[in-house]
């Protein structure tokens, strides 16, 4: 081996040695460990938390920094001592555990985190224990306890935590039906700041009433004893629409007609109940039942009577056990003598030529007279011409014409088919009417 190489042996052997005593032990590169921090608790439900029952559960939530574990420690009040609860990791940086508590007053409680063999700066805290209030409703009233379908009642009463009325609180007002089992929400109203609370319901069926209070975070719910309402039907508000007696004026002996509608709440027509027509003349302040009749099913009613003296009429309706009683009002209708009326008579009748011709005119002649105190007499009036085919049961009007002065008509008419004519005098206020004897008259083509 050469000495150059022996040389370069020996170097390397030297730096090989150097490198070894340089290197550190082990033990050197591991780091320490950081130390860990509580940063916050918080709790559900916060401060103060109210036990309904003997016990609450209150959740913890510890926030930490570089921690591998965290406890908490709680002191009820009057207590020393007490054990260590381990949390549960829930996150990152997350820990949670669930407590409960049941001693009311102050509580104590101390948070750390661990990590490896360092301990955290103990953050510490208190929250308060209280009981819940206890409630009640007292002096609940439903008025009046009698009442018509949908008339208004009032319920009342007042709402106390402890013995003190509980202000600014919702209250449900419930009612339960007659032969029902369950009650059920109507409406709801506040209580004002001493407890006392109200409201106005409408009723339509008889049964019983009670006030609800549903709790919150810091009182108990309570129920009022409950108050019956007794719900009857409700007599209706009628009216008579629309009454009149016609014609006005009228002759002694001729018929009055009466008309008008009978209403209930001012809407619906009364159907199948009877109306009463009452008379009372000028002279007398008694009235009397003269007619009646029974409405129709949209509440209308008619009826008639004869006619004796001057007075005023009205209906009368009864009412029942569901509709109150009405009388429409009065209307006077003034009753005139009868006038005697001189009576007539149409003679010398005669239709010509004959037989006719078809579409030729027709002369039609006669004589209207008047009975002047047991001599006749020709009369000026109006007097019309009927007609009635030998096909047909009845006369049509054809044409109108007056008479003269001596009481003679004379008119013209085109003549289209075989049959009978005849002058009709209806009369007029003076005359009774009369029809004159008819003619026939054969039509060839």
């Amino acid at each position: 081996m050469s000495l150059q190489r022996i040389r370069t042996i020996a170097v390397a052997l030297a730096v090989g040695a150097g490198a070894l005593v340089l290197t550190p032990p082990a033990s050197a590169q591991v780091q320490a460990p950081p130390a860990p921090a509580v940063t916050k608790v918080t709790m559900s439900p916060a401060s103060p938390v109210v036990l309904f029952d003997s016990t609450a559960k209150v959740t913890f939530t510890i926030s930490t920094k570089d921690a591998q574990k965290a406890s908490m420690v709680f002191t009820p009040p009057g207590v020393s001592t007490q054990p260590i609860i381990e949390a549960k990791r829930v996150g990152r940086n997350t820990f949670k555990l669930e407590h409960s508590v049941g001693v009311v007053g102050t509580w104590n409680y101390t948070a750390t985190a661990t990590n490896g063999d360092k301990t955290s700066e103990p953050v510490k805290g208190t929250f308060d224990v209280k009981k819940a209030l206890e409630t009640k409703i007292v002096r609940f009233d439903a008025n009046p306890d009698r009442v018509s379908k949908g008339d208004r009642v009032r319920l009342s009463g007042q709402l106390r935590a402890g013995d003190d009325g509980y202000g600014g609180q919702e209250v449900a007002l419930t009612f339960r039906s007659r032969g029902s089992d369950d009650f059920r929400k109507v409406t709801t109203t506040k209580t004002n700041r001493n407890g006392w609370f109200s409201a106005v319901v409408r009723p339509w069926r008889t049964g019983e009433w009670r006030a609800e209070f549903g709790a919150n975070a810091e009182a108990k719910a309570s129920v009022s004893d409950s108050d019956g309402v007794r719900v009857r039907s409700r007599h209706r508000d009628t009216k008579i629409v629309g009454f009149e007696a016609f014609p006005e004026p009228v002759t002694k002996g001729d018929r009055l007609r009466f008309k008008g509608t009978l209403v209930a709440d001012g809407r619906h027509g009364l159907r199948g109940e009877n109306v009463t027509i009452q008379f009372r003349a000028i002279a007398s302040r008694e009235w009397k039942d003269v007619t009646d009749d029974r409405t129709s099913r949209h509440g209308r009613f008619w009826a008639t009577a004869t006619a004796e003296q001057s007075g005023w009429w009205r209906a009368v309706y009864d009412g029942d056990r569901r509709n109150k009683a009405s009388v429409s009002g009065p209307d006077f209708v003034r009753v005139n003598q009868p006038v005697t009326k001189a009576d007539t008579r149409v003679i010398g009748f005669n239709a010509y030529p004959e037989p006719a011709k078809r579409g030729r005119h027709l002369k039609f002649w006669g004589l209207l007279q008047v009975d002047d105190n047991g001599t006749w007499k020709g009369y000026e009036g109006k007097v019309d011409l009927y007609f009635k085919s030998r096909r047909s049961d009845e006369y049509r009007l054809v044409t109108s014409v007056t008479s003269d002065d001596d009481g003679r008509v004379f008119a013209k008419a085109r003549a289209w088919t075989s049959g009978h004519w005849r002058f009709v005098y209806a009369g007029d206020d003076k005359t009774n009417g009369d029809t004159s004897r008819s003619d026939y008259v054969r039509v060839r083509r």
